[in-house]
C-alpha cells in the first residue's frame, strides 16, 4: 500500500483536561528506521494510564484518585517529563505496512500487537522499560512505528481487531500480576476493581489458570464478572473475610488497602498494579511481617511473560469484554465514558471511523 506523507491522529499538547487532546490531520507519518516496523493502526484501546498521563497523575505530588485529576506538572509521565506533542495510546492492534532495515521476522500484512510497557533492560537497570504512548508515540493515530523486537505476530488469532486492541495493557498487566504473585491452580484469589479492564482480565486469567476467584465489584456489574469466571462477588463497601485468600490482586489501592492485607492467609501474596482510588495508603506493618506477607509491585513485564499471553491470544482461549467502540476522533467522549465506569469491559478507538459509540 502507498503510505501517505502525513496522517491524522490525536496529539497530547500539555498536561490537562480533554482540551489537551488535539486532533491533527497533518502529522508527519513516521518512517521505520533500522530494526523498526511501521504499522497501520486497526484499533487502539482506552486505558487508565492514558488519562493518568494526560492529567499528570504520575507526578508524586499528586495524592488523590484518578478521577480527582492531577497536577499540570512537567514531570507527569511514567518516568518524568514528556516530550510534547505526544501521541498517546498503549494498546495497539496494527497491520504491518513497512519494514525497516534488518527486519526479517515480519512480513507486510501481518497483524501485530505489543506490550505497553516494553522491556529494555540493562545491567544497571534490569527492570528498565519504555512505554508506548509515553516514552514514544503510540497508537492514537493512523500509523504507529514500533521496534521490531517489541512486536508479536497475532495474524492467526481468531480474535477481532477490537478484541486484540483491548488486551495489551489490561491483559498484559493482569497476566503480569498473576505471574508475579505465583497464582496457582486451586488457590483462593481476591481481585479488586473486577469490572474494569485490568480487573476483568485478571478474573478471566486467574480462572484460566485454575484458581478460585472472589471479585470485588459494584452490584450492577455482578453478572458480567460472574460470567468472566468469578466464583463469588462481594460489594465494594464490604470487608473481605479475614485470612481467607492466598493471593490478593489489587488494581484499586486507596482506603481498602489495610483490609486487603487482613484478608490474606499467613504467607499470602499481595500484588498491585494500580491505585485508582488513591496512591497513598495506610497499613499496620505488624500484619505484613507477622503474617509473612509478600508484596509485589508489578509494572515491568519480561518479554517471555507477554509472549505467554500472546499464546493465549493466538489460541483464542480468552475473549475480552468490549463495552463500546468509538471513532478515534471522539477520544474525549470515549475517555469520559471510561471514567464514568457505567459499563463493564474495555472501550476501543477506531482510526478512520466516523460513526458514534457502539456496544
Amino acid at each position: 500500500m502507498k503510505i501517505p506523507a502525513t496522517m491524522s491522529g490525536v496529539q497530547l499538547v500539555a498536561h490537562g483536561g480533554p482540551e489537551a487532546l488535539v486532533w491533527n490531520d497533518d502529522i508527519p507519518t513516521p518512517m521505520p528506521g533500522r530494526g523498526e516496523v511501521l504499522t497501520r493502526v486497526l484499533a487502539a484501546g482506552v486505558n487508565n494510564t492514558d488519562i493518568n498521563t494526560r492529567v499528570g497523575w504520575y507526578n508524586r505530588e499528586v495524592t488523590g484518585a484518578t478521577e480527582e485529576g492531577g497536577a499540570a506538572e512537567d514531570a507527569g509521565g511514567w518516568s518524568g517529563a514528556l516530550n510534547f506533542p505526544l501521541i498517546q495510546g498503549g494498546d495497539l492492534c496494527g497491520e504491518v505496512v513497512a519494514l525497516g532495515e534488518g527486519v526479517t521476522e515480519f512480513a507486510i500484512g501481518d497483524r501485530v500487537t505489543c506490550a505497553i510497557n516494553q522491556p529494555t533492560p540493562t545491567a544497571e537497570a534490569p527492570t528498565r522499560f519504555m512505554a508506548l504512548g509515553s516514552e514514544y508515540d503510540g497508537a492514537f493515530a493512523e500509523y504507529c512505528r514500533v521496534p521490531a523486537d517489541q512486536l508479536f505476530n497475532v495474524s492467526t488469532s481468531p480474535l477481532s481487531n477490537f478484541e486484540i486492541a483491548a488486551m495489551p495493557c489490561a491483559y498484559g498487566t493482569a497476566f503480569n500480576l498473576i505471574h508475579r504473585s505465583g497464582t496457582r491452580e486451586d488457590e483462593q484469589v481476591l481481585i479488586t476493581g473486577a469490572s474494569g479492564g485490568v480487573g476483568l482480565a485478571a478474573v478471566q486469567l486467574a480462572r484460566h489458570r485454575g484458581a478460585e476467584v472472589t471479585a470485588i465489584t459494584s452490584p450492577t456489574k455482578v453478572d458480567t464478572v460472574m460470567e468472566a469466571g468469578a466464583a463469588r462477588v462481594i460489594a465494594r463497601d464490604d470487608t473481605p473475610e479475614a485470612e481467607a485468600f492466598d493471593v490478593v490482586i489489587d488494581i484499586v489501592g486507596g482506603p481498602a488497602f489495610g483490609g486487603l492485607l487482613n484478608a490474606l492467609k499467613p504467607g499470602g501474596r499481595y500484588a498491585v498494579s494500580g491505585a485508582i482510588a488513591g496512591p497513598v495508603v495506610e497499613a499496620d506493618l505488624r500484619v505484613i511481617y507477622l503474617k509473612d506477607i509478600t508484596i509485589f509491585g508489578c509494572t515491568y513485564t519480561p518479554r517471555e511473560v507477554f509472549a505467554e499471553l500472546v499464546g493465549i491470544i493466538n489460541a483464542g482461549a480468552i475473549r475480552p469484554v468490549i463495552a463500546a467502540t468509538y471513532p478515534l476522533k471522539e477520544i474525549a467522549a470515549a475517555q469520559s465514558a471510561f471514567l464514568e465506569k457505567s459499563a463493564a469491559g474495555k472501550i476501543v478507538l477506531i482510526p478512520g471511523a466516523s460513526r458514534g459509540p457502539s456496544a
